[in-house]
């Protein structure tokens, strides 16, 4: 084999290397993180969407139901059509993609049920077991941290 050729070989598996450690740790996000928020408790898994995009989805709430029983919903939602959702099944944090320059996964937007606000979003690890989201609007932000529990 001429060595043009083998240097071009080492360049294509090197260029699969990197492009597999950049997958695993884009999908180091996956998994469910416990969020505590302004006295509320819940947990929110992240999975990965067919797109390559992520989504964080809560997936159980504290009280889910409110004091007659009835299971509380996404009432404040802009989007009408969303307001029936349960409060205990609501996308919190959709469309973010890992940019591997940056070690964040960004380019989505987060959620607030609370306030039935969405904003943008950068998702990134503190440490090994917490999650920080930080939601900015205007030049403004506010960062909440999650921790993984799964």
């Amino acid at each position: 084999m001429k060595p043009i050729y083998k240097g071009l070989l080492v360049l294509v598996a090197a260029l699969f290397a990197a492009a597999g450690v950049s997958a695993q740790n884009a999908d180091r996000i996956l998994g469910t993180y416990k969020a505590v928020e302004e006295g509320k408790e819940s947990k929110v898994e992240f999975t990965r969407r067919a797109d390559g995009s992520y989504r964080g989805q809560i997936v159980w709430l504290k009280n889910p139901d409110n004091p007659d029983g009835t299971p509380k919903l996404d009432e404040k939602n802009p989007d009408k059509s969303k307001r029936s959702v349960r409060a205990d099944r609501v996308v919190v944090v959709d469309g973010v993609k890992y940019d591997a320059a940056k070690g964040v996964w960004n380019g989505g937007r987060v959620y607030d049920p609370t306030k039935g606000k969405s904003y943008k979003v950068e998702v990134s690890f503190e440490d090994e077991r917490t999650l920080r989201v930080r939601g900015s609007l205007l030049g403004f932000s506010r960062s909440v941290y999650w921790t993984k529990v799964e």
